[in-house]
């Protein structure tokens, strides 16, 4: 109710306000943040900290799957598809591909920025709630960096608001990748010292949001830029802050991790409400309404409000049904055979929403961060720095979710072995969960795993994306990667 409360008075400023924009770079920003009238007292300042939680899960909604997976080679064509979903599964990008676009994230930025900017000099009755406010706009800061680094390599990096036509550093340049990863580990590590402790939202920042984000920061770091084992040990510290957490916990059932919102297991979600906000990618996954007979509609069939544009390929499917315990293999997809239809549907069961008068309602939580993830990062962490037992038993904790079966892995297996197997294990835990894509590309395999990439590793920055044409088309300074 109070993040709700929050966002009509974003709103209703948003409205009032002046609109401010720094279209070089293709941000627009509404004056809910940028007016300085709107900075007068705490509340201000909350109603823009839930604001930027509001564009960033717009921000993600849709993009954060085809960025995190839909390049994976795990995903393909569904009952249909166009040139959006084939062009990343067949992992053949271009410059006009929507989500070649960066505009939503340095708008989200921007907003930080200002919050930054503003709320220091504001007065709060208690200072653990400034301290709050500041902390999960430098968390949401970090997180977009971070993905922008992952995305497009080198960047803008932009700490200081934008709110005329008139400032200064319009045009702004590409920064190289390592300065964009340096802001994210000076804003985590700012964000880490300012949250309250008793800050335990799953749906903000908290000291195991920002924790886990570290984690999953260092270890990219090490694996994927070169960092070595000092930053290996810097990830170890961060994940197991949030193994050893005791807001955390496996959910014994893997599909109550999704049926209960904001749950135990969850460290960080976008929260999707209805009459509040609704949609994301989760509606390419279902099955259309009209293709099916009506004796079928939610009876097993999940049918959404328009085309399945793509699912998961014959292969991926073929894997993740290979053990018939596998507790997630129906949570992450199912078939049936419409014999009236004479055709066989498939749909994805996680973030289906819900059903409501006769309307499929996007309104499932989208998922950033759980504790699943946190011992599958564990385990990785602790089986590239030697520690193979402690590797396999993060491993085994997920694995007997899983299968119901008690030490899964066995401790003989060799660093190799371990390494295949928690990436085989994150392939069937995180399906649809926007993460498999940065996994082929942490563990090494991309190229191998990948079947659009077999053989196209001497292509220059194919694992990035390309900068949208509208964003060089308005700024001279911008830059179009080597590649594209």
């Amino acid at each position: 109710m109070k993040i709700k409360q929050y966002y009509l008075i974003y709103i209703m400023a948003a409205l009032l306000g002046m609109q401010a924009c720094h279209d070089k770079l293709d941000v627009n920003q509404k004056s809910a943040i940028t007016a300085t009238a709107m900075w007068a007292d705490e509340g201000d300042a909350m109603a823009a900290m839930y604001g930027v939680y509001n564009k960033m899960r717009s921000s993600f909604a849709d993009a954060y799957i085809f960025w995190g997976e839909y390049r994976s080679g795990l995903w393909g064509r569904g009952l249909a598809t166009n040139a959006t979903y084939s062009d990343p599964f067949t992992n053949q990008l271009n410059a006009s591909h929507t989500h070649a676009n960066w505009q939503n994230l340095y708008t989200t930025i921007n907003d930080c920025n200002l919050i930054l900017k503003y709320t220091p000099n504001i007065s709060f009755a208690d200072e653990a709630n400034k301290n709050k406010v500041l902390a999960n706009a430098l968390f949401v800061r970090a997180f977009c960096y971070y993905w922008i680094g992952r995305i497009w390599g080198d960047a803008p990096v932009l700490v200081n608001g934008f709110e005329s036509g008139e400032q200064e550093d319009l045009y702004p340049s590409r920064e190289p990748a390592e300065r964009v990863f340096e802001q994210v580990a000076i804003d985590l590590e700012a964000a880490n010292s300012l949250i309250p402790a008793h800050s335990t939202d799953r749906n903000l920042a908290s000291k195991g949001a920002i924790n886990l984000l570290q984690a999953d920061y260092y270890l990219w770091m090490a694996k994927v830029r070169n960092g070595g084992e000092a930053v290996l040990n810097l990830a170890k510290q961060a994940v197991d802050a949030v193994v050893n957490n005791a807001n955390y916990t496996l959910m014994n059932d893997f599909s109550s991790v999704f049926n209960n919102k904001l749950n135990q297991e969850i460290v960080f979600a976008w929260s999707f409400v209805m009459d509040e906000y609704t949609g994301g990618y989760p509606a390419d996954h279902l099955v259309p309404l009209q293709y099916i007979s009506a004796q079928y509609i939610e009876n097993p069939i999940k049918v959404g409000s328009h085309q399945q544009w793509i699912f998961l390929t014959d292969e991926y499917k073929n894997f993740l049904s290979e053990n018939a315990d596998d507790q997630r293999t129906n949570v992450s997809f199912e078939t049936f055979f419409d014999e009236p239809k004479d055709a066989t549907f498939q749909w994805i069961n996680k973030y289906a929403g819900s059903w409501q008068n006769q309307t499929r309602v996007f309104d499932s939580d989208i998922i950033v961060y759980r504790y699943a993830d946190a011992l599958l990062m564990s385990a990785e962490i602790e089986n590239a720095l030697g520690n193979s037992p402690l590797a396999i038993e993060r491993l085994n904790a997920v694995a007997q979710r899983a299968y119901g079966i008690a030490n899964f892995y066995s401790n003989g297996l060799s660093s190799q072995q371990i390494d295949r197997a928690i990436l085989n294990e994150r392939k069937k835990e995180f399906v649809a969960e926007g993460k498999i894509w940065w996994d082929l590309i942490r563990f090494g395999v991309v190229f191998d795993d990948v079947p659009s990439l077999i053989g196209r590793e001497n292509e220059q920055n194919i694992l990035l994306w390309p900068i949208h044409n509208n964003s060089i088309n308005t700024n001279p300074n911008i830059i179009q990667t080597p590649g594209y």
